[in-house]
């Protein structure tokens, strides 16, 4: 029995680490094979119109494959993407978040306008959004809103 054990034992290493791969596969070299997104630095400032607002949040994909936002909901009010090019502004029907990269929405650049609001989000409270990925399905932010003049340390 002494003499089976050692062989069993070399052999069970051996499948473990067989089944364990090499790294080699493409998904395995890009450190993944699907998005793996989490969302950080939300905020709204709070509006000073009463039918509009601005977001901003950046989505981080640590994953090997590229996501995409194709919308934005919430309940106060209609949410759109937009980018700007070229120095204006535009609506956007999907956004990339590429492999291990980030989608940053910040003030003068891509941001989300939320628009037609059912009540007007004040300082302290929180709005629930939802961004909607290709990949990913829903992913619910809960965005604090700031004062009308706040300017995070990260920038955006």
């Amino acid at each position: 029995m002494r003499r089976l054990v050692a062989p069993v034992a070399v052999l069970t290493g051996a499948l473990v680490l067989a089944g364990c791969g090499s790294g080699d596969s493409p998904a395995d070299s890009q450190g993944g094979s699907k998005a793996e997104l989490s969302v950080s630095g939300a905020y709204m400032p709070q509006p000073v119109s009463d039918s509009m607002a601005a977001g901003f949040l950046t989505v981080t994909n640590k994953g090997g494959t590229k996501d995409e936002l194709t919308s934005v909901t919430s309940d106060v009010g209609e949410v759109t993407a937009h980018e700007t090019v070229d120095s204006s502004m535009q609506e956007a029907t999907d956004l990339a978040v590429p492999a291990h990269g980030q989608l940053v929405f910040e003030s003068g650049g891509n941001h989300l306008m939320f628009e037609k609001l059912r009540r007007k989000p004040q300082q302290g409270e929180k709005v629930t959004v939802k961004l909607h990925f290709t990949e990913s399905g829903t992913v619910t932010v809960e965005m604090p809103v700031k004062s009308a003049t706040y300017n995070p340390k990260t920038g955006h």
